[in-house]
């Protein structure tokens, strides 16, 4: 037993021997003349010449001839090196490498990214079934996509620039309001994108729409019971009581259904084409921004405005219940959920639907990792306006296009086409 394990051992030592001269002799042979060296052992016979041949210099063809000679001997040894290794390393059962050193091992080679039409993406993006909404089986459709080179946007803010100044467009920073007036050319304000608290609708305006409510239903409540049939008068007058309740229950829970039929009263509310623009713009903006930042489609249906919106998973993972948010997943939801209102204000100037996104940043800023404070959560907005600024202006030709594809009412496939073709 001794002897064999003597045996063993000492396989392994002239294994592990035979690869390191392997290692050394390809980096020697490797390095070519410039790298010769006279070996010790030939120092004295070298010396022993020079002294014979005293008085006849060295011509530059001899050391020449001598660097090339050694080269070669090099370069058999340590081909007869690794011959000796990759033996010794079969008969131990294992698997040493010993080209892992060379100058000419392979290395990978790039991948070549594809120019792609709308037609050839879109026949490439409809074999993904976005309409299951599974997170990971969207992720991995993408990804094989993006790495045989026919995708390249997908997840292009979290592996790259996306086209923006920034190498990390993802990588957040403290942002002043000064700061992102500044940063956007005067475009993104607190007023612009709706978070200074001012509003189009103002307290007085919901005070007034309260009174005349009231007023209106007991007016109309007691005229029922004067001038209506007595069981029907009864019935419609306990209607007309609960209207007011109604009115200041959802004033309460949705402040701006309220806001948006008073402004619509008011005469102030965009018209038909305008709106249907804006819809389409905001929601333009949330689905290149998501794409970009490889969120995974959760739903896309078409609401009662009439066109698509779209809601994302917050990571390719799938769904977050019970969990919270890393810090990389928050500074993508922050982003994504600007993305609308900074959509807005880019082709409108002034963003208007944006209360509800708002409120989902709050909620999910509240499950993340780390804390975050009141003021930690106002850098953060901001800083996600900014970074979806930068994101759309970066690929504006895309983002316009993508804005046509929501006005003609395409389905998520198509989109992804538009966003991967030319």
């Amino acid at each position: 037993m001794n002897a064999r394990t003597s045996m063993k051992s000492s396989r392994r030592r002239r294994a592990t021997a035979a690869a390191a001269a392997a290692a050394a002799a390809i980096a020697l042979s490797a390095s070519g003349a410039d790298a010769f060296v006279v070996p010790s052992g030939a120092a004295g016979t070298a010396s022993a010449a020079v002294a014979a041949s005293f008085g006849r210099a060295r011509t530059p063809s001899d050391l020449r001839m001598s660097a090339e000679d050694e080269v070669a001997r090099l370069r058999a040894a340590a081909q007869k090196a690794r011959e000796e290794a990759a033996a010794l390393a079969k008969e131990l059962g294992k698997d040493i490498d010993v080209e892992s050193d060379s100058p000419s091992a392979k290395t990978a080679a790039p991948v070549k990214v594809k120019s792609l039409t709308t037609q050839e993406a879109s026949a490439l993006s409809s074999s993904i079934d976005f309409e299951a909404g599974d997170a990971v089986q969207q992720t991995m459709a993408l990804d094989a996509l993006v790495s045989s080179g026919d995708f390249k946007l997908w997840k292009a803010a979290t592996t790259g620039s996306a086209g923006t100044s920034s190498p990390d467009p993802l990588r957040p920073y403290p942002v002043s309001l000064q700061f992102l007036e500044s940063r956007s050319g005067g475009k993104l304000t607190g007023e612009t994108l709706g978070v200074s608290g001012e509003m189009d609708v103002s307290l007085d305006d919901f005070k007034d729409a309260t009174i005349a409510v009231t007023l209106g239903s007991t007016a109309l409540a007691i005229g029922s019971l004067a001038l209506l049939p007595e069981n029907i008068g009864a019935t419609l007058c306990y209607l007309f009581a609960l209207v007011p309740v109604g009115f200041i229950a959802v004033g309460s829970s949705a402040p701006g259904i309220i806001a948006g039929a008073i402004a619509t009263f008011q005469g102030s509310a965009d018209d038909q084409a305008a709106r249907e623009d804006r819809i389409c713009r905001h929601e333009a903006g949330h689905f290149l921004c998501g794409y970009l930042c490889g969120l995974p489609v959760k739903g896309y249906e078409i609401t009662d405005t009439g066109f698509p919106c779209v809601e994302f998973h917050p990571s390719g993972g799938g769904a977050a219940t019970g969990r919270e948010f890393t810090s990389q997943e928050i500074a993508a939801l922050s982003t994504v959920a600007m993305s609308g209102s900074v959509a807005e204000v880019l082709a409108l100037g002034q963003a208007k639907g944006g209360e509800n996104d708002l409120l989902e940043l709050n909620g999910l800023l509240r499950r993340s990792k780390d804390f975050v404070g009141a003021a930690k959560q106002q850098e953060l907005t901001r800083w996600g306006a900014l970074a979806a600024f930068n994101l759309i202006k970066a690929n504006m030709d895309t983002y316009e296009r993508l804005v046509q594809a929501f006005k003609e009412k395409k389905s998520v496939a198509e989109c992804v086409a538009v966003i991967e073709g030319q």
